[in-house]
């Protein structure tokens, strides 16, 4: 028993560990970055109109929002102390440039976020209601800039810029802030994450009203609600839309081969390139070329992924070549880096590792073949380019996945707005009924989202710089695996307590009754 837990990999089981509790904490991260927005909108209009029901829903959904944020902290904590336990060499090698954004998140946005989170929820009969609104739109502020710093953290990791190698620390280190602040793949990214979590949020609401108009009960409370939350979604799922587009545009320049993978490019093709709206591969993680069976739409991909009909997308086959040329770049610079580290002073030795170590990264790819990268064959080169390639189906059914997805949710909030504008809500009980049926379908989306982000990204930790199977702590295996369980257990726990809460409280409603004996 012990031999056999003792043969698991410490990679593999820290990476499964970061999975689990990063997917348990963003069930709770979009709707909590969406609600605070949707609870602004509504107390404006409650300043604003002086109407009470509006109050009414600013205290029901934020009692659900406060619910939610509780437990978003709870799991979002302790992720954080995983990149010293499972992650040391990681946090070694890159976290003087990952440590900044995640340290300003803490001690600007997230104290901002609470502190306001406090006004919010006791400041009601402290405050004026022009004082009040202030505070719920400083909470908002507040969650959204939690969320840009730590993608910020995200986008560098997809888009390393502004940061070099240092030769004397033997480590990454920040050059550029401004680089790191404005890296086009962390702010779009954000645009993305935001106007997602503002359309889950947006259904969740449509969704919890829909079951009170079904069930008779706070029907103008209701209605209300579902028009707010319908107007928001119309809006960010469109806008969420265009922010997937920016993200995919820049793939083509910071992530060819996430790009290859999940759109499964197998050979570069005349420009504008083929969209693949099915495939069979013949080999399901890509290391065989082409597929078996295909639907594609001629030249639509192109201009979907590079906005023009010239410029061509690389394939996978191409990208393997490329690799293994940057492979073999990259030990021209380890090999350099090694003659430095043993007092080798000479010009020559300098420029060779200036010259080439933007590729320093492709040769620790070998360092999962060998621990003498030097000495690699090249059996071993072409396999390491091969393994840059990340394994393509799963990326390519989460992104259709989550585009599907996407663009239903367009169509169903244009469904519910026109429903609501014409005042047919409680006559329309089938979309009532869907509306409850899909509230999951937005966290579906953006888990789906974020698993080809971060899947996508593999083999590396840090695209290009870091590969993912040295990044990891030198741990027993039985110590990884302790704790994954323990992680595990707990985490689900407050999933479970989370869901609880958010039932209980819907099944008692939006009274005023209520609403007082929880504020």
């Amino acid at each position: 028993m012990f031999d056999f837990i003792n043969n698991l990999d410490a990679n593999l089981l820290s990476r499964l560990q970061f999975a689990y509790t990063i997917i348990i904490h963003f069930i709770f991260v979009p709707l909590t970055l969406g609600l605070s927005f949707l609870m602004a909108i509504m107390e404006t209009l409650y300043v604003k109109t002086g109407n009470k029901i509006y109050k009414d829903m600013v205290k029901f959904w934020g009692l659900l929002f406060g619910i939610n944020f509780a437990m978003g902290v709870s799991t979002g904590i302790p992720m954080e102390f995983q990149f010293g336990t499972n992650w040391a060499y990681y946090s070694h090698y890159v976290g003087d440039i990952f440590g900044a954004p995640l340290a300003i998140e803490g001690l600007m946005a997230f104290f901002l976020e609470a502190t306001f989170v406090g006004l919010f929820f006791f400041g009601w009969n402290k405050l004026s209601k022009a004082k009040h609104c202030l505070v719920t739109w400083l909470v908002f502020l507040g969650s959204n800039f939690s969320a840009l710093w730590i993608l910020i953290a995200n986008g560098w990791m997809q888009n390393p810029v502004g940061s070099y190698f240092n030769t004397d620390t033997m480590r990454m280190e920040l050059l550029n802030f401004t680089d790191l602040l404005f890296n086009p793949a962390a702010q779009t990214r954000f645009f993305h994450t935001l106007t997602a979590s503002y359309t889950l949020a947006a259904i969740f609401v449509i969704g919890v009203s829909s079951f009170y108009l079904l069930k008779f009960k706070y029907t103008d409370f209701a209605k209300r609600s579902i028009k707010i939350a319908a107007i928001v979604g119309v809006f960010s799922s469109v806008l969420s839309a265009v922010g997937g587009d920016l993200q995919g545009v820049l793939l083509k320049d910071i992530q060819p081969t996430k790009l290859a993978a999940l759109e499964l490019i197998w050979e570069q093709e005349e420009a504008p390139a083929s969209f693949t709206v099915f495939a069979i591969p013949k080999d399901y993680t890509g290391h065989k070329l082409g597929n078996l069976y295909e639907i594609k739409i001629p030249k639509v991909l192109g201009w979907i992924m590079t906005h023009n009909s010239v410029d061509t997308l690389l394939g996978i086959k191409e990208l393997r070549v490329i690799n293994e040329k940057r492979i073999q770049n990259g030990l021209l610079a380890y090999k350099a880096l090694e003659a430095i580290k043993k007092g080798d002073k000479k010009k020559e030795t300098k420029n060779i590792f200036n010259n080439n170590v933007k590729d320093l990264g492709y040769a620790l790819l070998l360092k999962n073949v060998r621990s003498d990268i030097v000495n690699a064959t090249n059996v071993e080169i072409k396999e390491a380019a091969i393994n840059t390639i990340p394994k393509v189906y799963p990326l390519f059914l989460s992104f259709r996945l989550m585009v599907g997805l996407g663009f239903f949710f367009i169509l169903f909030f244009t469904v519910m707005l026109i429903l609501s504008s014409l005042d047919k809500l409680t006559k329309s009980r089938f979309m009532l009924v869907i509306s409850i049926l899909i509230i999951p379908t937005p966290w579906i989306a953006i888990q789906a989202g974020w698993f080809v982000a971060e899947y996508g990204r593999q083999p590396w930790t840090i695209n290009g710089i870091l590969p993912t199977s040295i990044s990891h702590s030198i741990l027993n295996p039985s110590l990884v695996l302790s704790s994954l369980i323990g992680f595990v257990v707990l985490y689900s726990i407050l999933l479970v307590v989370d869901v609880y809460l958010m039932i209980k409280y819907i099944k008692i409603g939006p009274s005023n009754k209520n609403n007082n004996d929880l504020y």
